[in-house]
């Protein structure tokens, strides 16, 4: 009934906004009533790395149970040293089929910087394998004393990596973390980094938790519209603590609704073990 009397709503609305609104504007309006809900939310693999590989099919048909639809992997050989050890033997193929059976599938996947310049016909094949549609670099990974020259170099790899990636079928992309967001010679990392990226090539994975340092989300997805593919979830409190998706500072409905002016496809929360299931629920129920 809920739904037949949303579709009621939607239809009288725009009936009555269509004889004072221009046509092209409509696509705007509609999308303004569609429900949150209808989205597939992910979660990274990251914070529960033990756990996956010490139970993969288990771990991941848990998180399934919580009301997750999609999964971000991190590769195996590229993470080895931090986690993923155990799974660098387990072929893409059987990794892709135990997501799946578990009521999950995968577009996405984190790389490390020199898996993506120095290894990546093989992580094409890998990608493949796993049916990725996204080959995303977890940054630079750069050392503390780094000049922003250093970064556009990087930059600069990863679009010639792009290109490959993109012959090969598939969307690369860039992770931020804090460091990306401070200052070197008088202009901010991120935004640098967004003038030497090719946006017909790489598209930007945003982490919400830099609302840490003052940054929003939906402030970069107004500010560079369309070049976003996916973004990180996670929310905190006024003094800095993990809090679970909407229980914290971030305004999740302004989030939600500039998503879409960054083209942002697919949603990862990334938060402690405890705080999955609650954020889940509350974005399956935000309406936008």
């Amino acid at each position: 009934m809920k739904n037949i009397k949303r579709r009621k709503f939607i239809s009288d609305a725009t009936k009555g906004i269509a004889a004072t609104m221009a046509l092209s504007q409509m696509p705007l309006l509609l999308s303004a009533f569609k429900k949150v809900s209808g989205l597939p939310i992910g979660f990274q693999t990251f914070p529960i790395r033990d756990r996956l590989a010490k139970d993969f099919a288990g771990t991941l048909k848990m998180m399934a149970g919580m009301g997750y639809q999609l999964t971000e992997m991190c590769s195996p050989q590229g993470y080895a040293a931090i986690g993923f050890g155990p799974l660098v033997s387990m072929k893409a193929s059987d990794m892709k089929k135990l997501i799946n059976d578990s009521g999950l599938s995968c577009p996405s996947c984190h790389f490390g910087f020199g898996e993506l310049t120095d290894h990546l016909e093989e992580r094409i094949e890998f990608a493949h394998a796993l049916g990725l549609e996204q080959m995303i670099c977890s940054t630079f990974w750069l050392p503390k004393a780094a000049g922003l020259k250093d970064y556009l170099e990087s930059a600069e790899k990863l679009n010639k990596a792009a290109e490959k990636i993109q012959a090969a079928g598939m969307q690369a992309g860039f992770h931020n973390h804090e460091f990306e967001f401070a200052q070197l010679d008088g202009q901010l990392i991120y935004d640098a980094l967004m003038s030497r990226f090719d946006p017909s090539l790489i598209k930007m994975q945003f982490q919400t938790e830099v609302i840490n340092l003052g940054y929003k989300a939906a402030d970069y997805f107004k500010k560079y519209p369309g070049r976003f593919i996916s973004s990180h979830l996670s929310d905190w409190t006024t003094d800095k603590k993990e809090a679970p998706i909407g229980q914290g500072v971030i305004d999740w409905k302004d989030f939600f609704a500039s998503a879409k002016i960054g083209g942002v496809k697919n949603f990862f929360v990334e938060m402690n073990l405890d705080k999955f299931k609650d954020s889940a629920a509350y974005i399956h129920g935000l309406e936008g």
